[in-house]
C-alpha cells in the first residue's frame, strides 16, 4: 500500500545512529506537491533546518541543510523508505550521509499523532 501524501504531516526523530544530530526533540513539518517534497525542521541540537527532494512511490531522495545549536552549518544527502503504520501514521526509514563533513548513519522519523500536535 502506498503511503498517502506527506503534505501537512509532522514528524519527530525516533532513532539515529552515527554522528547524526536529529533526535526526539527535532520536529519536521512536511510539504508535498506532485513529486516534490520539502520540510522545515528544528529542535534539540538543531536551530534551523530545511530539506528538499523528490518522491517516487514510497521512496524519498533529498538533501538537507541545517544550523546547529553551536552555530555551525552542515549539509548532506538522504534516501528514505516510507512505511504506513497500522494506525495511519507514517514512519520514514532513512539512510543518510554528510556532504559537508565525514560521517553517515541511519535514522527513523515518525509522524506524531494528530492529538499530540
Amino acid at each position: 500500500m502506498t503511503v498517502p501524501s506527506l503534505d501537512g504531516r509532522t514528524f519527530v526523530g525516533v532513532t539515529n545512529s552515527g554522528d547524526g544530530e536529529v533526535g526526539a526533540a527535532t520536529v519536521f513539518d512536511y510539504h508535498e506537491q506532485a513529486d516534490l517534497v520539502w520540510a522545515e525542521y528544528a529542535g534539540g541540537g538543531i536551530r534551523l533546518g530545511r530539506l528538499a527532494g523528490t518522491r517516487s512511490g514510497d521512496a524519498l531522495d533529498f538533501r538537507y541543510v541545517h544550523v546547529s545549536a553551536d552555530g555551525s552549518t552542515s549539509s548532506g544527502h538522504c534516501a528514505a523508505r516510507l512505511e504506513l503504520l497500522p494506525d495511519g501514521r507514517v514512519r520514514s526509514h532513512e539512510t543518510w550521509e554528510w556532504e559537508s563533513r565525514p560521517g553517515a548513519g541511519a535514522s527513523v522519523v515518525e509522524e506524531i499523532s494528530p492529538d499530540a500536535r
